[in-house]
């Protein structure tokens, strides 16, 4: 079994005159509950929905996408806006986000450096390349965090949807190159997010599309697939984005994304994993097709979940913020932990 020790950094709590719990951002944890959101939108400037977002649910962060960029200039002012308008409203920090892997998945294209993918990388040095020059381009525009590497195994029999966004199908080398650019991402700044726990290396079904099941057991996991995510926490990766997929000897009711057993039981307390935990897009038919968006949200919370992604506009995302503010003023302790995580990470990184 996998036991990795990490110290559990203790937060100590403080409290204003009405015995509100106070961040050392000086806000009340009423205010806080949109900081598990993290979202997507329309345009490609400041807008009415942007501010929102920003001003009125106090979402934690946002997620980039093609739809989002026109050029190096405008998005550059676009992140400027946000932050600008996010300091207006008091808001703690603020995650900027983006997939910028490589190779299939990159929303930015040229003049922005583009490189083959995962699997064209031979050797430390183009995983060093790689993640240098990425950080740097996403530090220019303002993106603070990258939502890569991919740490999911491909075994050598499948030709798997991930097939063309891995390492590779040797477990060891995909920790190896993935914590190479982990560190390097991170050694310059740019917060990453390691993907997706505990696995999707041996999926056929892509979870945009609906639910992928797969009856991997635990033994199976441990002599593969969680191989480079136990190295990706001795790494230090800021964050772990869960798989919407359904490992029925494990969880037989919930996909990972929303499973107790499998990011509160394996992740946190296993693995010992203290950092950011995410949910991947709560829109995608994974998710979408099967549950109810209110139940999704409590089993994310239930599961000691930080982060909530929900990336396309419409009301899924107010409803969530209203969700989690009635799960805040009901059962405060619910949420407590995960606020004071984000809190965490934006005062070490932003």
């Amino acid at each position: 079994m996998f036991t990795v020790k990490i110290r559990k950094p203790e937060f100590p709590l403080k409290h204003d005159s009405e015995g509100n719990r106070v961040t050392k951002t000086g806000l009340i944890q009423k205010q806080l509950s949109g900081q598990q959101l993290m979202v997507g939108f329309d345009g490609i400037e400041m807008n009415a929905e942007l501010e929102h977002l920003i001003a009125h649910i106090g979402v934690g962060g946002v997620i980039l996408f093609s739809r989002n960029i026109v050029s190096k200039e405008q998005v550059t002012r676009l992140c400027a806006d946000i932050q600008t308008c996010a300091k207006q409203h008091q808001i703690p920090g603020f995650f900027v986000a983006i997939d910028q892997e490589g190779g299939q998945v990159a929303r930015l294209k040229a003049p922005f450096t583009e490189f083959e993918g995962n699997p064209s990388m031979t050797s430390a040095e183009d995983a060093i390349r790689f993640a240098r020059i990425t950080a740097r381009e996403l530090n220019e525009i303002g993106v603070n965090m990258d939502l890569a590497p991919v740490m999911d195994v491909v075994p050598p029999e499948l030709d798997g949807i991930m097939s063309k966004r891995v390492f590779g199908r040797d477990p060891e080398w995909v920790a190896q190159m993935g914590c190479v650019v982990i560190d390097h991402l991170q050694q310059h700044n740019m917060m990453a997010v390691a993907k997706h726990f505990p696995g999707i290396g041996r999926t056929v079904l892509d979870s945009h599309m609906d639910l992928p099941t797969l009856e991997t057991d635990m033994h199976e996991l441990e002599s593969g697939d969680l191989i480079p995510f136990a190295a990706a926490i001795r790494q230090g990766v800021a964050g772990i984005m869960l798989s919407h997929i359904l490992y029925t000897a494990i969880d037989p009711e919930w996909p990972a994304s929303l499973s107790i057993s499998i990011a509160r039981d394996l992740l946190r307390r296993q693995m010992g994993y203290t950092g950011l935990v995410m949910t991947d897009d709560l829109d995608m038919g994974a998710i979408a097709k099967h549950y109810d968006l209110s139940l999704s949200v409590n089993r994310a919370i239930l599961a000691e979940i930080d982060l909530i992604l929900i990336c396309h506009s419409g009301p899924a995302i107010d409803t969530a913020a209203d969700l989690l503010r009635r799960i805040e003023t009901d059962e405060p302790d619910l949420t407590r932990h995960a606020i004071d995580r984000i809190m965490r990470v934006k005062s070490d990184w932003l």
